[in-house]
């Protein structure tokens, strides 16, 4: 039986709040305090040569503050097996709670710096722990809380950025290193949390430690199941053991694995999760409404990756992901031709704001999910989240940079960019993606080899009619 009558839910928890809560938090936090850091570089310039500081110059540095977050992000990803993230968060916010009293925005860089590593660095430990702490039945639940708890991050930044709580001139580094709190709590308390009990059993080969962590996670049982499944597991780690980010990219056993979960997070990234305020400001809603808005949006983020937790058991994967991405195509061309009827209708700026939560809504409740989890065995694991983490944190840091060349140059029409890519992991996912809900790691692995073996037979056959026609 694997009901969390044990400690499971506690340590989800803990695990959430120094994870990717903490990246939620991060990817938001910059969009209220932004007039009052600019105000600050500007002072501090201003105290420091006696001159106000050349427009350029601002932009450069400001530029350098938001783009760093993903610098860090990008080396943090290659560092999945250090633990010391919420140490490094712990620092990042001293640095950014004292950049104010010591008038120094290279501070504020440093801190982004060390904010982006350990909210990578959090978020891939996060990742891994709820991949092997979960039971096969609970797998797409327990990993779904990620999401979960990512927007839960982005809901509270936006929350504390209120005027009426902490987002005055005054407190603006406040703001910026509030989670720190919470890494406090979570460096208290993980010491006296179970380790995960695919590590101790796959790795450690202790499997009485493993059988004692599943009980006080999961509650009293046998686990025999589970034990069977990781014991399997362990005799293919024997066959095929640990390898390199580097290896891995050559295994061809693997290719299909990592071409899906490549495109997979292409789609996510490029499909303009990351810009609603931007849109929300291009749509002409008033900046001092913008702010409720997007806490109403995120309340509507935390509700549907909830219910997607509930529910992606019982549906399963696929279906949540193909139909997210085709509503969020949908929503993208739909934006794109109400943002041109602007000028001629007053309700289009309310009409673009329901599109983009509906928008948000279908990307929470399905490519939200993580599934590098689930489709790469515990050999391969370590790796594949080196792999993707930096893939992430590039296209991010990329992203940042592009976004507002290609809002300005293509206007309205950049939204066709992003409603393409949905559509691209629509099409990839319905045809090429296979079920994993209750399988195990290598049943799933297996379904991927099989689809390895016919694309690499079928381009045989092509090469042989090839070689034919030529002769």
């Amino acid at each position: 039986m694997t009901t969390a009558r044990g400690n499971a839910l506690f340590l989800i928890l803990i695990l959430g709040i120094g994870g990717s809560f903490q990246s939620g938090y991060h990817i938001t936090s910059l969009s209220s305090p932004s007039p009052f850091i600019q105000h600050f570089i500007n002072s501090t310039w201003y105290e420091r040569y006696a001159a106000p500081p050349p427009r350029h110059t601002v932009t450069i540095i400001w530029s350098l503050i938001v783009s760093m977050y993903a610098v860090g992000g990008l080396f943090g990803a290659v560092s999945v097996k250090c633990f010391l993230s919420l140490f490094i968060a712990i620092a990042a916010a001293t640095i950014m709670l004292t950049s104010k009293w010591a008038k120094s925005y290279e501070m504020i860089i440093v801190a982004r710096v060390l904010f982006g590593y350990s909210a990578a660095l959090g978020m891939s430990t996060h990742l891994m722990y709820l991949s092997e702490m979960s039971p096969r039945k609970l797998r797409g639940t327990v990993t779904m809380s990620s999401a979960t708890f990512a927007s839960i991050g982005k809901l509270s930044a936006q929350f504390f950025g209120l005027s009426e709580i902490l987002g005055r001139q005054e407190l603006w580094n406040v703001v910026l290193c509030a989670p720190a709190c919470l890494s406090v709590v979570q460096v208290m308390v993980l010491p006296y949390l179970p380790e995960a009990p695919r590590y101790l059993f796959i790795e450690k080969r202790d499997d009485k430690a493993c059988q004692k962590a599943l009980q006080s996670l999961w509650g009293q049982g046998d686990f025999k199941q589970e034990m069977e499944e990781m014991l399997t597991e362990q005799a293919t780690m024997e066959a095929a053991p640990t390898k390199s980010p580097l290896l891995l990219l050559r295994d061809q056993t693997v290719r299909w694995q990592l071409i899906t979960m490549s495109t997979i997070y292409c789609c996510n990234q490029l499909s303009g999760i990351t810009f609603a305020f931007d849109i929300f400001q291009r749509a002409g809603i008033p900046a001092d409404r913008i702010r409720y808005i997007t806490i109403g949006l995120g309340i509507s983020e935390i509700i549907t990756s909830i219910s997607c937790g509930l529910l992606i058991e019982r549906a399963g994967r696929r279906p949540l992901f193909w139909a997210g991405y085709g509503v969020m195509s949908a929503c993208w061309l739909s934006v794109t031709v109400v943002l041109n009827l602007k000028g001629s209708v007053s309700w289009a700026p309310y009409l673009t704001a329901v599109l983009i939560i509906l928008f948000i809504v279908f990307f929470c409740g399905g490519p939200a999910g993580t599934l590098n989890s689930e489709i790469f065995i515990q050999s391969n694991r370590v790796s594949a989240f080196v792999l993707f983490g930096v893939q992430r944190w590039f296209v991010l840091a990329v992203l940042g940079l592009a976004f507002p060349i290609l809002i300005d140059a293509l206007d309205s029409y950049c939204f066709v960019i992003f409603a393409c890519m949905s559509l691209l992991g629509c099409v990839y996912v319905f045809f090429f993606l296979p079920e994993t809900k209750g399988k195990t790691l290598l049943e799933i692995s297996d379904q991927f080899k099989f689809e390895t073996l016919l694309v690499t037979q079928l381009q045989d056959i092509h090469w042989t009619k090839n070689i034919l026609h030529a002769l």
